[in-house]
Formats: C-alpha cells, structure tokens, sequence
C-alpha cells in the first residue's frame, strides 16, 4: 500500500485499500453569454469566444478563449473524451506494462496523447510546460482541495504554468461529480445535446432505478467493497467515497466497517490481514479494479478462497475512482444491480 505523505496521500493510501470519493459545490460554467446552438456555427462561435469556470473549491478560471490545450488527469481525460473532448496531455495510469490503455482510460486513445506520467503522483515538468498548457484539470479527494495525482514536490512550479480546475469527488454522492463533469464538458465545447450524450444520461437513470429496485427486493444481501495488496486486504466504508454513498443511497446493503479501525485512516476504510480476511460476512464482494492492486483472479491466498462469496463465485469489479462520465458509469450500476439480483445469500 502506497505511503502517505499528507492529507492526498492519505487519500492515496485509500483509493490503493480501495475507497472511494465525492462533494458538491455550486458551479458556474460558462463562456460567452450565448448559448452554443446545435449547428457547427454555434459551437464555433462558443469555442472562439471567452471561457470560465468556477470549480469545486470556489476558483474561477477565466480565459480570453476555450482552452485547446488541456493537460489532465487520466480519467478525467477519459470522461471528457467520452464527452468529445480531447486533451492533450495526461497524467496517471494511462497504459498497462504491454502498452495497452490502463482501466483509468477508458475509450480513450491513449497513442494520441502525451503522457506526462504514467502512475499516480507522477507529472514531468519538462514535457508539461513543452505543451504550453492553458489549463489543467483533474479532481480532488479532500476538503482542501488539494489536486489529485499532482506531485507535491513540484505543484508550486506546476502551478505557474497553467491555471488549474478541480471536480471534487470527496464526501459526496455519484451524481455530483457526473453532473460537474457534464457541466464542465459543455464549457470547453461539448454537444450536450446529442443523442450520444442524452441516451448516455439516460441509461444511467435507468440503471439506478434496477439497482434501487434490486436493493429494495434484496435487503439481506450484504455487498463488501475490498480491495486487495500483497501483504493487506481493505475493506471500504461507504462514507466519503463517491460511489458507495451513491450505491448505499439507493439502498445497498454494505458492509461497514467499526470506526474505531477506520479512524486511523481518516475514516476510509479498515486494513485487514489476509489471515483476519473473513472478519465481514458478505455474500456480494466488489473488488477494486485498477492497476495498482491485485486482481481477483490473482489473489493466492487460501483465506480468501474460502471465503463464501467467493467460492459461489459472487465478485465483481469495483471501479473506486470512476471515470466521470454517464457513458461509464452505468456499468457500475447494472453490474451490482445484477449480482444482487442474482445473489445467493451465503453470509
């Protein structure tokens, strides 16, 4: 589990064990005072004009023309992406060992961007200020807003080269984040209004409708969000992180963890030797599927293949930093919607 330098690395620890994220604020998104139109004309008038946006530290980044040159990071950039925005520079997991795009990345094509850093924390100085960045965004995980996967060593010097916007994802619900996310799309350019974006919206409506649904007909299923490292194995509670809020405000059973045991984690989530790994009965298991920790079908341990959601083949992937877009989301929905559905109560 990656060491903690302060409060966003605290965080770091957190999203390697597997918690989650939100907040909301009150945004203002906007460019020039006209509204961009359907046709090409009005969006390229809207992309000529000027552009600001207050994002979710109450910072309110104006520019004399919507931003082009965009650095951001990796899944911020996949939602933009999903959205019709293409930035240019991204920062985070962004491709696998084998060159293939990281989960963080979406649909995005990860050979048309510079990559400034492929892990988290890491951001070349160098090759950002070579793009002559307008604006970075990215998203922040606690309530002082600190930019997420920025490196703390050199933020003062990534500072000086570009104004930066941050969508909160801490202590909040799903739908906050997503709907920043889609408000800040359609100030750099995005067609809001395009079949692609409306049906994307949606579906996940619809998708949280079955996962309200399946809660409610399924009350005694308990789901425990995990996550797992060599040595540990994490068990989130569904405070501060964005889609377990969302999911329990749906009606989800979680497992929560004592606070006593979260306490020294900020409240996140409780660490758990792979001997102690059957403390919470559970009959559903979302597990933790970024890069940076170990797969389901990669866990060797006996402890946890003894264990009863397990063994009737009851996990499923937990996406603990989501790509804000509607588009990726669902799948979160439907996915737990469904193995609750389909649930066997063995806890």
């Amino acid at each position: 589990m990656p060491n903690a330098r302060s409060s966003h690395l605290t965080r770091r620890g957190i999203l390697a064990a597997g918690g989650a994220l939100g907040l909301g604020a009150v945004l203002a998104a906007c460019g020039d005072d006209e509204k961009s139109g359907d046709s090409a004309e009005g969006t390229a008038a809207k992309k000529s004009g000027p552009w600001s946006f207050k994002d979710d530290r109450g910072t309110t980044v104006k520019l004399d023309q919507v931003p082009t040159n965009i650095v951001a990071f990796t899944g911020v950039a996949a939602a933009l992406y999903d959205y019709g925005i293409q930035v240019k520079g991204v920062f985070g997991p962004t491709t696998t060992k084998d060159g293939k795009p990281d989960v963080q990345a979406g649909d995005m094509d990860v050979s048309k961007v510079t990559v400034l850093g492929n892990a988290w924390g890491q951001l070349n100085v160098e090759k950002y200020a070579a793009l002559a960045p307008q604006v970075l965004i990215t998203t922040t995980f606690d309530d002082a807003g600190t930019l997420w996967s920025v490196p703390e060593d050199s933020k003062d010097k990534i500072a000086k080269l570009a104004p930066s916007v941050a969508v909160s994802v801490f202590d909040r619900q799903l739908t906050q984040p997503l709907e920043r996310m889609w408000e800040l799309a359609e100030s750099l350019g995005a067609d809001m209004k395009a079949d692609k974006a409306v049906q994307a919206k949606k579906a996940f409506q619809d998708a949280a409708a079955r996962l309200r649904k399946a809660a409610k007909a399924r009350p005694e299923i308990k789901v425990l969000a995990g996550s797992a490292s060599a040595e540990l194995f994490y068990v989130s509670g569904t405070n501060l992180s964005v889609d377990l809020e969302y999911f329990k405000a749906l009606g989800v059973n979680f497992v929560e963890p004592s606070e006593a045991a979260k306490k020294a984690t900020g409240g996140w989530f409780e660490s758990l030797s792979w001997e102690n790994v059957d403390k919470y009965p559970a009959d559903v298991i979302i597990m933790d599927d970024r890069s940076s920790t170990i797969q389901p079908t990669d866990i060797t341990e006996g402890t946890w293949k003894k264990l009863p959601a397990v063994k009737a083949g009851q996990v499923i992937a937990r996406s603990p930093e989501p790509i804000l877009s509607y588009d990726k989301c669902t799948p979160l929905l439907t996915d737990l919607a469904e193995a609750i559905e389909n649930a066997k109560k063995v806890s």
